[in-house]
């Protein structure tokens, strides 16, 4: 680090700018040699400017060729195409960066063009962040395209990036083919279409895809009948463990869908269905998965989807004879006295722990009540850390696979 920042003084010189105090400041911090954590977020820099692509240009000739950064965070910065331009550079010349974090700057079509250029030679990113970028169709494509030629990077995120149908098609048809890749998230493109084609593809796509462990659809518009197609496929995939279907249209007869996947597939340990509809009845043929023995289920979020209840009760049942479901959020149904009862024994007696659900018990009057924790899938939300030196998995049931790496052995 000390090197680090020598380098840096001496590019600021170099292009006559005056140093950036919080860039300083995360050199001389001896105890961080993995990454650089700069989002606009941080406390360093909230309360000052942003960086900017000047600050971005001076970076780039202070990592050119260091093999000492693992990981660079620039969240909620005032990053544009002028900078990918030296976030390109950046990524070309080094051997040791494999976590990129860009997300909520803004980097539009060239920009990302620029970024997708440069992972055609890399041998080191593993993971590139580029949620709230609005690169649109084009930025898209190019990355799509990127995916066919680099063999190093893992996981992909370009949620709340503008996506079309035609770009999140041609991710589909990529994955069906790149054998890296194992997660992905393509959550809330600009779809218009009520054909689900988006979904037909993806479907399709985990036909022949045995490497995907993650994949994220949230905000598709997805309906009962694209969740069928999803489920027939799902039926022939085992390789897939996380199931991201928040906020989309599913009701009963998706969750039903669900329900038969579960029932046969062993391998999926995390589905999030929050902000959907699929109430009592979708709950309990949930339930009848959960219940059989080779369930191999972890964690489910069902908040938000008008359950009562019947279908929390049934669920409240299926938890306590599978003890492998050990994360699950219920928050936003209807939360009746028999469910904060029910509920307040399964964490009072160690069955949830605290933070593996999201919801707290208390008593008033001598009535059990059931408050909103913060815990729940952060992994995907915006205020969630994603540096590579200090990613914060206590309050997600990302934990579960925190051990076992996405990253493939090599």
């Amino acid at each position: 680090m000390e090197d680090l920042k020598s380098r840096y003084l001496s590019a600021c010189e170099e292009i006559q700018r005056l140093p950036n105090e919080c860039i300083l400041k995360v050199l001389a911090d001896g105890t961080n040699r993995v990454s650089l954590e700069l989002a606009g977020s941080n406390d360093r820099l909230k309360h000052k400017e942003k960086l900017t692509d000047d600050d971005v240009r001076v970076l780039s000739k202070t990592l050119g060729g260091s093999s000492a950064i693992k990981g660079l965070d620039l969240r909620y910065n005032c990053i544009t195409d002028k900078g990918a331009v030296y976030l390109a550079n950046i990524i070309q010349e080094s051997e040791s960066l494999q976590f990129l974090d860009l997300m909520c700057n803004d980097i539009e079509a060239e920009g990302a063009e620029m970024i997708a250029k440069s992972l055609h030679q890399n041998k080191s990113l593993r993971t590139l962040r580029m949620t709230g970028n609005k690169i649109g169709n084009k930025g898209a494509m190019q990355l799509a395209a990127m995916l066919q030629i680099n063999s190093t990077l893992v996981e992909l995120d370009v949620s709340d990036c503008d996506l079309t149908t035609q770009s999140v098609i041609a991710f589909a048809i990529v994955l069906s083919n790149n054998r890296r890749i194992r997660a992905i998230n393509i959550s809330r493109p600009l779809l218009f279409s009520l054909q689900e084609e988006t979904t037909v593809h993806m479907a399709k796509m985990l036909v022949v895809n045995k490497t995907l462990r993650e994949l994220h659809v949230g905000k598709h518009g997805m309906t009962d009948t694209g969740v069928e197609r999803l489920c027939e496929a799902l039926k022939m995939n085992f390789s897939l463990r996380y199931l991201d279907l928040r906020c989309n249209r599913i009701a009963r007869d998706g969750a039903k869908c669900l329900s038969e996947v579960l029932k046969q597939n062993s391998t999926l340990e995390i589905v999030d269905l929050s902000s959907n509809r699929i109430e009592d009845a979708g709950a309990v043929y949930l339930s009848e998965a959960i219940k059989l023995p080779h369930s191999k289920l972890r964690a489910l979020s069902i908040t938000s989807n008008n359950i009562g209840t019947a279908g929390l009760m049934s669920l409240y049942r299926a938890i306590r004879v599978n003890s492998s479901l050990t994360h699950v959020y219920i928050w936003g149904n209807n939360l009746e006295e028999p469910v904060c009862v029910a509920f307040s024994q399964l964490i009072s007696s160690g069955r949830l722990l605290d933070g593996h659900t999201d919801v707290s018990p208390y008593e008033v009057d001598g009535h059990v009540f059931l408050a909103e924790t913060s815990h729940g899938f952060c992994r995907q939300y915006y205020w969630t850390s994603q540096s590579v030196g200090d990613r914060d998995f206590s309050n997600s049931a990302m934990a579960l696979i925190k051990s076992d790496s996405l990253v493939p052995q090599t």
